[in-house]
């Protein structure tokens, strides 16, 4: 029998309260936690017994014998309340309760799919995409109907050809759905980058999609809303990508609708298991995941990805932080100087960084004014490299600066990207330069 572990925060907001017992029998698709103010409702994702409770996570000894039926969410009035009951969160990483963006009605705004999938690495929105585009925008539609939204957008970077002319096809003309390709750069999937991208304006980093009369909602949310208004289904299963240091090669193994709850391990092994050893195990994206337990990680309403890396480089020697609100924030940076054996001498944030309510925020994500005073902080403060968690462009303006001061740059994803053969973040090419 195997434990499922079904964390109690899996959203913005207060983690949930438990509705369940130990002992208690559950069922697939039964609510087991509501939340207790700002949050959504859990569901359990396996029939089974509830063998713990703790203020973090609700434990399930599963049944041997499982089945893909399910307990249906309520039947509702409304999208809103249907999408409330189905415990829909923002399944891109944010985790905010998709029910509250709903409530906004827009009849002169916007609803945008971010089908850009910003993160390297990942690839299950994009493979849905191409071979189920009409989930996708049947969620885009229903969004529309609970706004009263007239008009909708999908963001997609061009180089998912296959993935654009499946939606074209769904479309078929479609007037009031418009397809909008974006640069293949990053953080092009961040909310205010897409808005600047489609309308040519830049939101304060105080301000929220709303105030330019957009809902931003992502590719497996807007799925999850289709299931949930058609099939009443709540949100027990993720897709997601695992890849990285794996027996059989680093290309990426897609994985749909995976139950929520099932330990990390077991998809690792499920994909060949590990090519002996190993980095870390980062869930999520290259760019803004974190670093977990392989015991102790399990699959939540928001993992998007599982990527095992090769080991770290080592540099035994003083080095420089220099923070971006676009990348891993300082803690993660730390992190990762920590495993490379480097002391940390000095920590400077990029110049287009705002605190927000505690929170570090870009002004104008993907679009860099210049790093030479952060590196000279750097420099100045005893670093002899740097370490840099910066946007494709920051990371352009780092590498026009800090090697003419001497100083050789790691980029945090440095060693995702080795494991996986891609182009480390450093200079952008020419052409994307010069657009």
């Amino acid at each position: 029998m195997k434990r499922i572990s079904i964390r109690l925060k899996q959203h913005v907001g207060a983690p949930c309260v438990p509705t369940v017992q130990i002992g208690d029998e559950v069922k697939r698709g039964q609510c087991i936690a509501e939340p207790s103010g700002l949050g959504a409702k859990i569901h359990s994702s396996v029939s089974g017994k509830v063998e713990a409770i703790n203020d973090k996570e609700i434990v399930i000894l599963a049944d041997d014998v499982q089945d893909k039926d399910y307990i249906r969410i309520k039947e509702c009035d409304s999208i809103i309340d249907t999408v409330y009951e189905a415990g829909i969160v923002g399944a891109g990483g944010a985790g905010f309760p998709t029910h509250i963006k709903l409530k906004a009605e827009i009849p002169n705004g916007y609803i945008i799919a971010n089908c850009v999938e910003c993160e390297p690495a990942l690839h299950h929105n994009i493979n849905l995409l191409e071979n189920d585009p009409g989930i996708v925008i049947r969620g885009i539609e229903y969004a529309m109907k609970a706004t009263k939204a007239q008009k909708a957008y999908i963001a997609i970077k061009a180089k998912n050809v296959k993935a654009i002319e499946a939606i074209n096809k769904y479309l078929s003309g479609s007037k009031n759905i418009e397809v909008k390709q974006l640069k293949d750069m990053y953080p092009m999937g961040e909310e205010r980058a897409i808005i600047h991208a489609i309308f040519g304006k830049w939101l304060e980093p105080t301000q929220l999609p709303l105030e330019a009369g957009c809902v931003v909602l992502n590719a497996e949310t807007l799925s999850n809303i289709t299931r949930a208004v058609e099939d009443r289904k709540p949100v027990i299963d993720k897709d997601i990508t695992v890849i990285g240091k794996l027996k059989g090669g680093n290309k990426p193994h897609i994985l749909f609708q995976v139950p929520i709850g099932t330990p990390i391990v077991d998809l690792i092994e499920d994909c060949g298991g590990i090519d002996g050893e190993y980095g870390e195990i980062i869930i999520g994206g290259p760019y803004t995941g974190k670093a977990e337990d392989l015991d102790s990680a399990v699959v939540t309403k928001v993992s998007g990805g599982v990527i095992v890396t090769i080991p770290f480089p080592k540099y035994e020697g003083p080095i420089g932080l220099l923070v971006c609100a676009c990348g891993a924030n300082e803690e993660r940076l730390r992190d990762v100087a920590s495993k490379m054996g480097a002391e940390v001498v000095a920590v400077a944030k990029c110049k287009n960084v705002v605190d927000v309510r505690g929170a570090n925020k870009c002004k104008t994500p993907g679009d860099c004014p210049g790093q030479v005073e952060a590196i000279m902080t750097l420099k100045k403060g005893g670093a002899k490299r740097v370490l840099i968690s910066n946007c494709s462009d920051c990371s352009n303006t780092v590498m026009c600066c800090a090697p003419k001061m001497g100083l050789p740059v790691y980029h945090h994803t440095d060693h995702v990207f080795r494991t996986l053969d891609y182009p480390l973040t450093r200079r952008l090419p020419m052409e994307e330069e010069n657009k």
